[in-house]
Order: structure tokens, then C-alpha cells, then sequence
């Protein structure tokens, strides 16, 4: 009987289906040749995962999906998005949201342009869709942030008012409304 995950056309007894790489295999050096290719396999998914998060920096305000990402990944998107969470601690689509609110919060401290307009400078195609993550994340809507933030924030350097303001991740905003000023 051939088993899913032990390979193409191996047969396997029902007592070594569930072991250990050592109970399957037959010698130590075959069972470290296992071992040490399943390392390599490991690295291999991270560095496609930098590679994946790095796209995701550099082009957030594209249509970016998860599938796109994991053709340009050369993974499923189900692979992708379960390695993604392993190595970062959030999906890659609540990445990709965190790095587009990250920068709407730049932008409306500004102050110059429009919650809609932002939200269609960042990425987002529906309005909605960023406000309430930008509520979830930050902990207020964008209009009342871009009111508060621009106040709170003037005469600060941009890089410090970038670290001040950083929304929460992995986590969703403290219930009680923040005060920026």
C-alpha cells in the first residue's frame, strides 16, 4: 500500500506510516540524508518567502492576491499562505493590509489628501473594505486618524512620527480609543 506522504511508489508497512525519519528508514545515513534534505527544503521556502515579503514591501499598492504571490513563488497559494503564517506570524494578505495601512497613516498625517483618495493611493480598491481594517489595526477610523495625527505629529521628523504611529500587528487595536495628542 502506497501512502500520501511517504513518496512516488513507495510501500510502506502500517507500523512505519507515522514515525519517526530513523523507524522508516532502513540506516542512519539514509535517515540523515532524509533529514538534511528536508533542511534544504526548509531553506529553500524561506528564502521564497523573503522574496515574498520583500514583493509584498515594494509593491503594495499594486493588485497583489495570493495567488499572484504564489505563482511568483513557484507555491500553491495554500502553501504559501500556511508557511507565510509559520515564519511571520500573520497571512500574507494581512501583511500586504498592515504595509498598505502603514503607509495610508503617512499619507493622511500629511494631510493633503483625502481618506479616498489615500485609499486608493495605498492600493485598496474598496473604501470600505480600508476603513475597517484601518479601524482594526489602528484603533479609530482614517478620517478621525487624519484629524488627530496631523495635530499630534507637527514638527516631528517623519521617521519618528513613522515609529510613534506604528499600528499594532498581530493583534487588534486596544478597545479603549488611543490619544495621539
Amino acid at each position: 500500500m502506497t501512502t500520501r506522504g511517504a513518496g512516488r511508489g513507495v510501500c510502506l508497512p502500517p507500523s512505519a506510516r507515522r514515525g519517526t525519519i530513523s523507524q522508516v528508514t532502513s540506516s542512519p545515513v539514509a535517515a540523515q540524508h532524509l533529514r538534511d534534505l528536508a533542511r534544504l527544503r526548509r531553506v529553500r521556502d524561506l528564502a521564497r518567502l523573503r522574496r515574498v515579503r520583500d514583493r509584498i514591501d515594494r509593491e503594495y499598492a499594486q493588485p497583489l492576491d495570493v495567488e499572484a504571490l504564489a505563482r511568483g513563488a513557484h507555491m500553491s497559494a495554500g502553501h504559501l499562505s500556511r508557511e507565510f503564517r509559520l515564519a511571520y506570524g500573520e497571512s500574507p494578505y494581512a501583511y500586504l493590509m498592515t504595509r498598505r495601512i502603514e503607509r495610508a497613516m503617512a499619507l493622511l498625517r500629511r494631510g493633503d489628501l483625502s481618506v479616498t483618495e489615500v485609499c486608493f493611493a495605498v492600493g485598496c480598491s474598496s473604501l470600505g473594505t480600508f476603513s475597517s481594517r484601518f479601524t482594526e489595526l489602528v484603533g479609530m477610523p482614517p478620517s478621525t486618524y487624519r484629524r488627530l495625527a496631523a495635530r499630534a505629529t507637527a514638527g516631528m521628523p517623519s521617521c519618528v512620527a513613522k515609529q510613534v504611529t506604528r499600528p499594532v500587528r498581530n493583534r487588534e487595536a486596544p478597545v479603549s480609543e488611543p490619544q495621539l495628542a
